[in-house]
C-alpha cells in the first residue's frame, strides 16, 4: 500500500434499471470477492429501507455470506441503524458473526433512520406513538452487553453471556453531524464520518480526536472518512458514469425514488435540467476522475479529516464499471492483497 492510508468499501447494493434486487445482492458478493482480491481493508454493508434503488436493507444478514465468500477483508455494517432495534438483539447477532469469522467482523452503528418517515414507522413495532430519541441509552446498553460491563444490579446483567462465544466485533460509531463525534470521542470508539452525505465534517472529526478518551477497545483515536468515488481511465468517462447516480439523487430530492438509470438516460436528464455533466450534486462532494486525480483528491480528503482510512462509496449503472472503478483505485494506491495490512487488533 502506498503510504499508510487504508482503502475500504461501503456497498449499498445498488439496483440498476431493468435489474432486480436478487441480481444486486449477487453483485454485492461478486464485488466483495473482487475487492478482497485487490487488497482493500474492509467491506461494509449499508442499511437502507423502502426504495427501488438499494437492496442493502439488512447488513446483519449480508455480513455472513460476504465474510464466507472472502478470505482476508474485514466485513461489517456501515451501519446498523440502532434506533430500529433492540440493543440485545444486535449484540446477539454480532456475537455470532464475530465468532463465526474471528478477527474480521465490524459493528458500525448509526443513529439515522436510513429511510423516509413512513418506512421508519413501518419498521417500528409500536405504531401508536413516535419512539423517543434515546440513542445514547441504546448505545450504552449495547456496549455494556458486548463488553460484559452491565452493572450487577441491572436486570439485563445476566444477558451478557452472548451466544456466539468470546469473540466480539470491532465497534465503530458512524456519523454525519457533530453529536456522533462527541459520543465516539467520549466512549473511546472508532469513528467514521459520512463525507458523501455532509462534506463539512473535517472540524467534526478534529473534535472527535480532541475529545477522545482511551477505552478498553482503543487507546488512540481511529478515524475513517467515507467518500463518493468513481474512477475510470479518463476523467470524462468517470463523469459520464457518475451521471446515473446524479440523476437518482436529483429525483430523490423531489420525492421520486428510481433504480439506478443507464448512463445515456441520465445524461439526457442532466442536459434537460441544464446541469453541467462534470459537477458534483448540489451540497455534496464527489471524487470523480482518472486514477491520478482520484488518488490526489482522496489523499487530500483523508488529510483534511486526519483520517487513517478512506471508504469508497461507488454506484454505477453497470456492475462491471463499478468493479473497474475499484480496480483502478487499487492500482492508483498500489494495493497488494499479499502486502496489505492484516486484521486489526
Amino acid at each position: 500500500m502506498s503510504g499508510s492510508l487504508r482503502l475500504s468499501v461501503l456497498d449499498q447494493s445498488p439496483i440498476s434499471e431493468g435489474s432486480t434486487g436478487t441480481q444486486a445482492l449477487a453483485n454485492t458478493l461478486d464485488l466483495a470477492r473482487h475487492t478482497d482480491g485487490l487488497g482493500f481493508h474492509r467491506y461494509w454493508l449499508a442499511e437502507h429501507h423502502g426504495g427501488p434503488m438499494l437492496a442493502g436493507a439488512a447488513p446483519e444478514v449480508l455480513i455472513g455470506p460476504v465474510a464466507a465468500a472472502t478470505q482476508r477483508i474485514r466485513v461489517g455494517s456501515g451501519g446498523v441503524m440502532l434506533p430500529h432495534y433492540s440493543p440485545f438483539k444486535v449484540a446477539e447477532a454480532f456475537s455470532i458473526l464475530a465468532n463465526l469469522f474471528p478477527g474480521r467482523i465490524d459493528l458500525g452503528l448509526g443513529r439515522a433512520s436510513g429511510t423516509d418517515p413512513i418506512t421508519a414507522l413501518a419498521l417500528q413495532r409500536e405504531r401508536n406513538k413516535r419512539l423517543p430519541d434515546d440513542f445514547a441509552q441504546q448505545l450504552a446498553e449495547l456496549l455494556a452487553l458486548l463488553d460484559d460491563t452491565m452493572p450487577v444490579e441491572h436486570p439485563f446483567a445476566r444477558l451478557a453471556d452472548l451466544p456466539g462465544g468470546p469473540e466480539r466485533p470491532q465497534q465503530w460509531l458512524l456519523g454525519s453531524s457533530a453529536q456522533s463525534a462527541i459520543w465516539a470521542g467520549e466512549l473511546g470508539l472508532s469513528y467514521a464520518f459520512a463525507d458523501f452525505i455532509n462534506p463539512g465534517g473535517a472540524e467534526i472529526a478534529a473534535d472527535y480526536r480532541a475529545r477522545f478518551a482511551p477505552s478498553a477497545h482503543l487507546q488512540a483515536p481511529r478515524t475513517a472518512v467515507a467518500a463518493w468515488v468513481i474512477c475510470a481511465e479518463t476523467t470524462e468517462e468517470a463523469q459520464e458514469l457518475a451521471a446515473s447516480s446524479r440523476m437518482s439523487l436529483s429525483l430523490l430530492r423531489r420525492g421520486k425514488l428510481i433504480p439506478v438509470p443507464p448512463v445515456e438516460k441520465a445524461l439526457r436528464y442532466l442536459d434537460e435540467q441544464g446541469e453541467p455533466r462534470g459537477a458534483a450534486p448540489a451540497g455534496r462532494r464527489a471524487i470523480i476522475g482518472n486514477p491520478e486525480k482520484v488518488r490526489a483528491d482522496l489523499e487530500a480528503l483523508a488529510s483534511a479529516y486526519g483520517a487513517e482510512e478512506a471508504i469508497a462509496v461507488t454506484i454505477t449503472f453497470d456492475h462491471e464499471a463499478r468493479k473497474r472503478s475499484y480496480s483502478l483505485l487499487a492500482e492508483a494506491f498500489g494495493l497488494d492483497a499479499a502486502g496489505a495490512p492484516g486484521p486489526e487488533a
